[in-house]
């Protein structure tokens, strides 16, 4: 069980689909969860189905979406760090890797989750995740803590083989689910969960598990 783990991910509702569980199993033996979220997704497509935001109302909607699952999955320490969707790849390096160093030098966290840079088939998690590896890597060798990415590319099993990491969180699924449709914006759509009511079995076989690969510093 780890002692703080940092969460550093690009949208709202990034944390619901990979991580919830993984998060709700650690919080409850006792660790600390900081989730840094480095946008607001405010230029998603998504308007809820039937529509209920528009481009201007998104941002503030999708704020209290998060806000709502962090609570469901138990996060307390929730950071919104400002930048602009759909841009990460494009933000100013310095400005980006240094929130993530003062995040890092502050909570001083056991264990790191992002995503894999290369991996994870958005821009914005792509960029993500590469500038969290960049800012771990200047940590000495000794005080860098485990970086643990999530990975949804195809090809993966040819490059960076299968995950390290595959947790069953069976037992957290109600938070899980929670967290998820808390994002109430975003998860009807097709490319999500789509309008299909799951059956218990068929949740266990889509969200039970969740997987990580372990980042190898060269």
């Amino acid at each position: 069980m780890e002692r703080h783990i940092l969460v550093v991910l690009p949208h709202p509702d990034d944390e619901a689909f990979g991580v919830s569980g993984t998060l709700a199993m650690q919080l409850q033996n006792g660790a600390q969860v900081t989730y840094a979220c480095l946008t607001l997704g405010e230029m998603g497509r998504n308007m809820g189905i039937p529509p209920f935001a528009t481009r201007v109302t998104l941002p503030e909607i999708r704020k209290k979406e998060l806000e709502d699952a962090c609570r469901a999955i138990g996060i307390q320490d929730l950071r919104m760090l400002g930048f602009h969707d759909k841009m990460i790849e494009f933000e100013e390096q310095d400005l980006l890797e240094g929130r993530i160093f003062d995040l890092l030098t502050e909570l001083e966290p056991s264990l790191v989750i992002t995503f894999y840079p290369g991996y994870a088939v958005h821009p914005d998690h792509d960029a993500c995740g590469a500038a969290v590896v960049r800012v771990v890597a200047r940590l000495p060798e000794g005080e860098r803590p485990p970086v643990h990415c999530m990975a949804f590319a195809r090809n993966y099993e040819q490059t960076i083989g299968q995950p390290d990491i595959v947790v069953d969180v069976s037992e957290f699924l109600q938070q899980k689910m929670d967290a998820i449709r808390a994002h109430r914006s975003q998860f009807q759509a097709a490319e999500l969960l789509g309008s299909k009511e799951y059956t218990e079995a068929e949740i266990r076989e889509r969200f039970g598990t969740e997987q990580f690969w372990t980042y190898r510093f060269d």
